[in-house]
């Protein structure tokens, strides 16, 4: 889907409505496309949402975003000198609008028309060794001078190295919690340098304090905004190597850095050069990945984003038996939505629509790969 058949950009009044229905409960960004795209903008969305919980099971009132609370955020947002960017807008990335969770909306401070870069993602160990810490920041530089924006997550390590390796060209930092919280302290002189001469992006409301639950998130966004991601050491069950399953799933190339089998935080990284990641020992190496990428962008948005096709209504169809037979089907092991349409031998719109209803009951539980489980609630 190209840009000319996108809403228009979300005036003022609209944009409070995007705030609202994002910042609901249960309404994440695949329940926000499969709202959107069962009613056609926000306003609608927020006006159905009781009735959609209800028909899921749900038995306590849906705690629905406040136009006060969207009306706050917009102005600390204002006071901070940051702008919120919706899949609407002309400006919001379109690599990252290419994935299938890409947040509805963006919270973004300094120089957003870096994002018209080609994006390069640089993660790896935060106690990274000097040698570690060198390479990233001798890439990054080396990448910002041949016209990339470099990526990473304003951690300790190799992400703060390649932050400061970019930064004289360009840089974009994904922060976990809100776009004013500064984590880890430690990075307060760089995340003000950032601002001033890169870009911050976040997608929780300012002032959120990051949490274990919020790093992940970051990380699809930090592959996300990317064309590819280079890891420069990582231990086994380090959150970079998280990053990089993100990127295999986007469908983004996965490089890393070569290390010594005798140290620990090399490990992560050397398995995935053994799982077929590019091996990369300079930003050449990176440049030539790329080019079969960057010759056929990854511009596109998903095909069914804000689409309203005749199916996204289930009209007078009674859904009370189809309710019973995806329940039935559904449990803690997580199931593929086209296996489960597919078992259930009903239409893609009325799987999608209880699926939807329970996804706001709470009841729902949703996994990478359009996977989803039931979750067991006392609700």
């Amino acid at each position: 889907m190209t840009r000319s058949a996108l809403p228009q950009p979300p005036t003022a009044e609209q944009r409070l409505d995007w705030l609202r229905l994002i910042r609901t409960e249960n309404v994440g960004p695949v329940t926000f496309r499969q709202l959107i795209g069962r009613f056609g903008d926000p306003t609608a969305a927020l006006a159905a949402l009781p009735e959609l919980a209800r028909q899921g099971g749900r038995t306590k009132p849906l705690a629905v975003g406040s136009r006060a609370a969207a009306e706050r955020e917009m102005a600390a947002l204002q006071k901070l000198g940051a702008r919120l960017l919706t899949l609407a807008d002309p400006d919001y990335p379109q690599t990252l609008a290419a994935t299938p969770d890409a947040p509805p909306v963006l919270s973004v401070r300094g120089h957003v028309h870096l994002l018209e870069r080609p994006g390069i993602a640089i993660v790896g160990a935060r106690n990274a060794s000097a040698n570690g810490r060198t390479l990233a920041e001798r890439l990054a530089r080396d990448l910002g001078e041949a016209g990339y924006l470099v990526v990473s997550g304003l951690a300790r390590g190799i992400d703060a190295a390649a932050h400061r390796g970019a930064l004289p060209q360009a840089t974009a930092a994904v922060v976990a919690g809100g776009i004013d919280v500064i984590y880890p302290e430690e990075n307060a002189g760089l995340y003000e340098e950032i601002w001033q001469q890169g870009l911050l992006v976040a997608e929780s409301p300012p002032g959120t304090q990051p949490t274990a639950r919020h790093f992940p998130r970051r990380n699809r966004i930090i592959s996300g905004l990317s064309y590819g991601i280079v890891v420069v050491e990582a231990a086994e069950k380090s959150g970079s190597l998280i990053t990089a399953r993100f990127a295999g799933e986007q469908g983004r190339e996965v490089m890393a850095v070569p290390g010594s089998p005798l140290d620990p935080r090399c490990r992560g990284a050397n398995r995935l050069i053994r799982q077929g990641a590019t091996l990369v020992e300079g930003a050449a190496d990176v440049i030539e990945a790329l080019a079969p990428m960057l010759r056929q962008p990854l511009g596109e948005r998903e095909p069914d984003l804000f689409d309203r096709s005749p199916n996204a209504s289930t009209g007078d169809e009674n859904l009370t038996d189809a309710r019973k037979q995806v329940l039935e089907l559904l449990g803690p092991s997580a199931v593929a939505v086209d296996e489960l349409i597919r078992q259930c031998q009903l239409s893609a719109s009325i799987v999608l629509t209880i699926l939807l209803e329970l996804d706001l009951a709470g009841r729902l539980e949703r996994h990478p790969g359009n996977q989803v489980s039931l979750r067991f609630t006392t609700d």
